[in-house]
């Protein structure tokens, strides 16, 4: 999946990269395994801004991604690689010998014709599906379960794996792209390999306009606003903040810790930060 580069006949285009998008077999998705996707900008039930920077972008279909992959024990047969306007991976449509068809994040190295299945008994080749207690220690895995049957929700996005630790009695330890190092129920299912879109995170948006089609509005930056807008403003010319940085609202931006959930901190052996 390489990227392509553009003749410079303008600003816009002279740093801008895109896919080659050689591996998509089809530019029409399986129309019942999609769904209206609603657009909010941003804003809630009342209709009141809480998230900045969201806003327009290209009208997009949902696809159904089937992350729980528990159709267990029936063969699935690679249709389709498709592309999907809601992540960056690619997707791929399986169709299973008993006549149904489903999505799944398409594993990097399979194309069209292969064939993938889940189970507790199946083979670990890339794009099979199976508990972390069934995966041989030093496994690539990705789309991993935190509790078991609600589907993977960790490790999705393009290019991106974690590697499977050691297993001690019902948990498996588990190496995340970021660095953290956590505890996960054995049962708890994941899929071998890597996400597909490897060239993902070395594209070059290469303007603005780009980047509207994407939903994302122009951030400001808050040592060019007025003092009653943002803390870093005012100040004549070009100032410094003055402050350690600061959100518009005057919470600390760097370094505070967000997280609340307290109920899974023992499932944390090192964070991705190197502390605590």
């Amino acid at each position: 999946m390489p990227l392509r580069n553009y003749r410079p006949t303008s600003p816009g285009v002279r740093q801008m990269t895109r896919p080659t998008f050689e591996e998509i077999t089809t530019d029409t998705p399986h129309k019942p395994l999609t769904e209206r996707l609603l657009r909010h900008a941003g804003r809630n039930a009342q209709g009141k801004l809480t998230v900045r920077h969201q806003g327009a972008g290209h009208k997009r279909l949902y696809r159904l991604i089937d992350w729980r992959r528990d159709k267990l024990g029936v063969p699935a047969r690679i249709a389709t690689v498709e592309y999907d306007p809601n992540r960056s991976a690619r997707i791929a449509l399986l169709h299973y010998v008993d006549g149904e068809k489903r999505y799944m994040l398409l594993p990097h190295g399979l194309g069209v014709g292969d064939t993938v299945v889940s189970g507790t008994d199946v083979d670990a080749r890339v794009g099979n599906a199976m508990p972390l207690a069934r995966i041989p220690l030093g496994t690539q895995i990705h789309n991993i379960e935190l509790r078991a049957g609600r589907g993977g929700q960790i490790v999705r996005s393009a290019g991106s794996s974690a590697q499977l630790l050691a297993k001690e009695g019902e948990m498996a330890t588990i190496r995340l792209p970021s660095g953290e190092v956590r505890r996960v129920r054995a049962e708890c299912m994941a899929t071998i390999g890597q996400v597909s879109n490897l060239d993902h995170e070395n594209q070059n948006i290469g303007k603005a306009g780009r980047s509207r089609h994407m939903g994302r509005r122009p951030t400001v930056r808050g040592v060019v606003m007025n003092p009653n807008d943002h803390p870093h403003g005012g100040g004549e010319g070009k100032s410094p903040t003055g402050m350690p940085p600061k959100t518009p609202w005057g919470k600390p931006a760097m370094g505070l810790r967000t997280r609340r959930n307290k109920s899974t901190n023992k499932m944390i052996v090192r964070r991705r930060y190197g502390r605590g």
